[in-house]
């Protein structure tokens, strides 16, 4: 499955949050969507990259943003997750990787010479009218949401 491209529509969904919620990406059409992908709660890299997100959060609402993760991960995960690092962004469950899929990170990867399907680490910035505006594949967690808000200034300067 290939990735979903800068300048496609960004394929709709609605899933459930850490409380159970369903959330649907429409409810932010106005706003720009900070979409991104990760493999699992609760590992470096990811807690890394969810923790630097949520420190930055006031500065992307400042932008009109809102910051959602998708992983694989159930609600009950997600809300020990958020619990346990004082999150402060939207975590989604997709436990049957049906957005995972929609967008093409659930790809198949390779650990230890053993291959697998897993969740390859993606952010997609979605802008206020529902098209994908930049795609960052194989995302590299340091760094990775000055970049974002870097990406958001440069589409849409205050």
């Amino acid at each position: 499955m290939n990735l979903i491209s800068e300048g496609e529509s960004a394929p709709a969904f609605c899933l459930p949050d850490s409380g159970h919620s369903e959330i649907c990406l429409e409810l932010f059409r106005g706003r720009w969507v900070v979409l991104y992908f990760y493999p699992r709660d609760n590992t470096p890299g990811c807690t890394l990259e969810a923790q630097t997100f949520s420190a930055e959060m006031d500065d992307f609402r400042d932008m009109n943003a809102v910051v959602i993760g998708i992983s694989p991960d159930s609600c009950e995960s997600h809300e020990k997750f958020m619990n346990k690092h004082s999150l402060d962004l939207i975590l989604l469950s997709d436990e049957n990787h049906e957005v995972l899929n929609k967008y093409g990170v659930w790809q198949p990867k390779k650990l230890y010479g053993r291959e697998f399907l897993g969740v390859v680490r993606t952010t997609f910035l979605i802008n206020p009218e529902g098209v994908v505006a930049a795609v960052w594949p194989k995302v590299k967690v340091k760094g990775h949401s000055g970049e974002v808000k870097e990406r958001i200034r440069s589409l849409f300067p205050d």
